[in-house]
């Protein structure tokens, strides 16, 4: 269990939301980790590891015209994930991850191209394009350590979209219920 896993569920679970999670370099390995976190059962909902660029389309909705035409390394890709898997488990929030971990580069991309997506009820002024976010990573590493940074980087774009949406109330009863800290 990481900080960053154990953080988002705890969040969740004082705003009362729910997450579920479209992976695809990384395997399923986003869902592992929050649901190592004690409580996850409370705010996770479920996950789909869409790895074969069909079942990007299948099961997430991801435009098949996008998909022939850019790959599925690809930012749009990356945000269309994380509003199917939202949309499909029926979450508040929806994460995916796309990318290439390696050894050899995919669809024209260099190995450590990733994109992380988050997809959620986005209040006014947040600065979502389509009611998402997506960020275009450039990881070092081999290929675990590429897949592992892709989840670090994921949860942590979760984590700053919760932590800047919880309001001043929010944070004393958050506060309140842990004992003050």
């Amino acid at each position: 269990m990481s900080f960053p896993a154990a953080e988002a569920v705890r969040l969740l679970t004082v705003r009362g939301e729910t997450v579920a999670v479209a992976e695809s370099l990384t395997g399923g390995l986003v869902a592992a980790e929050l649901t190592s976190v004690p409580g996850a059962s409370k705010v996770f909902r479920g996950s789909i590891t869409a790895y074969a660029t069909e079942l990007k389309h299948e099961l997430l909705g991801v435009d098949a015209t996008l998909l022939a035409q850019r790959g599925a390394v690809d930012a749009q890709v990356a945000a269309q994930m994380a509003a199917g898997v939202r949309k499909a488990l029926g979450a508040d929030w929806g994460l995916a991850t796309t990318g290439v971990a390696g050894p050899e580069p995919q669809d024209g991309q260099p190995v450590g191209t990733v994109f992380v997506a988050l997809d959620g009820p986005f209040g006014p002024g947040a600065g979502s394009a389509g009611g998402g976010k997506v960020e275009a990573l450039r990881l070092n590493g081999r290929r675990a350590e590429i897949r592992m940074e892709s989840v670090r980087s994921v949860l942590a774009l979760l984590l700053r979209e919760l932590a800047s949406e919880q309001t001043g109330n929010e944070r004393a009863q958050d506060t309140e219920r842990n004992g003050g800290f």
